[in-house]
C-alpha cells in the first residue's frame, strides 16, 4: 500500500480533531449540511433526466452513426482520426459513455497509437456539456443557456482538434 491511501483517513481525523478542539458538534454540522443537499437534488433530477435521455436516444435513433459519417470528411481534413469521431460526438453527452467508448479505442488500437493518444485526449479536453449545462442552469433562474452551451460545445471541439494535432506533431 502507497502513502496516497492514508491521505484521506488521515484528513478525516484531522478534521474530527480540528472539530474537537474547536468544541464544534462535527455530526450534527454534517447532518444540516445534508439538509440543504435535498432540494438541491430535487431541483436538479427533472434536468439530469432529461439529459440522460435525450444521451440514450440521441445513440439509439441512429442520428449519431448519421452524424458520424457525414463528419467524417472534416475530422480527417482536421487530422482527427475516424475512429474517435464517436468519443467526439458522445462525450457531451455522457462522460460514462465516452468512457467506455475509450476503453473499447484504446483496448482495440493500444494506448500508445495515433488512435489511442487522440481519444485520450479528446476524452480528457472536453465535458459533458449537457449535464453541466443541465447543473448550472437548474440553479440560475432567467438565464439563457444557448450561448454558453454552443461556447462550450466549440471549447471542447478546438481542444480537442488541437489535442490531435499536438499527437501528431509529438
Amino acid at each position: 500500500m502507497t502513502w496516497a491511501a492514508y491521505i484521506l483517513p488521515v484528513l478525516f481525523a484531522a478534521v474530527l480533531i480540528l472539530a474537537a478542539v474547536r468544541k464544534v458538534k462535527a455530526y450534527d454540522c454534517f447532518a444540516e449540511g445534508v439538509k440543504g443537499v435535498v432540494p438541491l437534488l430535487t431541483s436538479l433530477f427533472p434536468y439530469i433526466a432529461g439529459v440522460t435521455v435525450l444521451a440514450e436516444l440521441f445513440e439509439a435513433s441512429g442520428l449519431s452513426a448519421g452524424l458520424r459519417s457525414a463528419l467524417s470528411p472534416v475530422f480527417s481534413a482536421l487530422g482527427v482520426p475516424e475512429e474517435i469521431a464517436p468519443l467526439f460526438l458522445i462525450k457531451p453527452f455522457s462522460g460514462s459513455g465516452s468512457l467506455s467508448l475509450l476503453g473499447d479505442l484504446l483496448s482495440r488500437y493500444g494506448a500508445d497509437s495515433y488512435v489511442g493518444r487522440c481519444a485520450s485526449v479528446v476524452y480528457a479536453s472536453g465535458e459533458t456539456v449537457f449535464y453541466l449545462s443541465a447543473i448550472y442552469f437548474a440553479g440560475a433562474k432567467g438565464k439563457r443557456p444557448a450561448l454558453p452551451v454552443l461556447i462550450a460545445f466549440a471549447a471542447n471541439f478546438v481542444s480537442a482538434v488541437l489535442g490531435c494535432l499536438f499527437c501528431r506533431i509529438m
